[in-house]
């Protein structure tokens, strides 16, 4: 049995991918599921891979369902349709959009073909992962914790912004322009 390897860039930084191994039996349903779990996206929205060429054009649709739109083919569906039967090429590209209303767009593009089986990994999986991914709904992980714990940390009083310092045209306030002239009191 067939082991293909994709990896799957984000289009807005080539250097955050994710590599997932699947067999080439199983569907793009369950590829779609595993780079949405390698990139820790939900599955709430939906989902498109186009079969491409190498220059990135969007060829056949391979859709999570029909939906309301105008098809110059109808789309194949996720759930019914075997990767091996797409891949024509041994670098197969295809490129994956989800959540239509964000676009969320990766470049999935077949790397590797193995053809054993490794009795360790559970198909699909994710492989390999490179760079800190994109966050479906803001900041997440060490990154969000990270700034949790500055804010905190640097987190004063309202009261304490003012603490020491004077206002301008406040009385008693020390004034700049003799420090800046040179001249001083001793």
């Amino acid at each position: 049995m067939a082991i293909l390897k994709f990896r799957a860039y984000w289009e807005e930084d080539e250097s955050v991918y994710r590599d997932v191994v699947i067999r080439h039996t199983q569907s793009f349903m369950e590829l779609h599921q595993a780079i949405l779990k390698s990139y820790e996206f939900d599955q709430k929205f939906e989902a498109t891979f186009y079969k491409s060429n190498d220059a990135w054009q969007q060829g056949r649709e391979i859709s999570l369902e029909k939906y309301d739109k105008s098809y110059k083919v109808d789309p194949l569906i996720m759930s019914e349709t075997a990767i091996g039967t797409q891949v024509a090429d041994p670098n197969q590209k295809f490129i994956y959009d989800y959540d239509f209303n964000k676009g969320w767009r990766f470049m999935v593009e077949l790397i590797g073909i193995d053809k054993e089986e490794n009795p360790k990994i559970t198909y699909p999986s994710c492989v390999r992962t490179e760079g800190i991914g994109p966050s479906q709904y803001g900041t997440k992980g060490i990154i969000e914790q990270r700034i949790s714990e500055m804010e905190m940390k640097y987190d004063l009083p309202e009261d304490a912004l003012n603490e020491g310092f004077g206002e301008e045209g406040e009385e008693g306030g020390s004034d700049t322009s003799e420090f800046l002239s040179g001249s001083s009191e001793e």
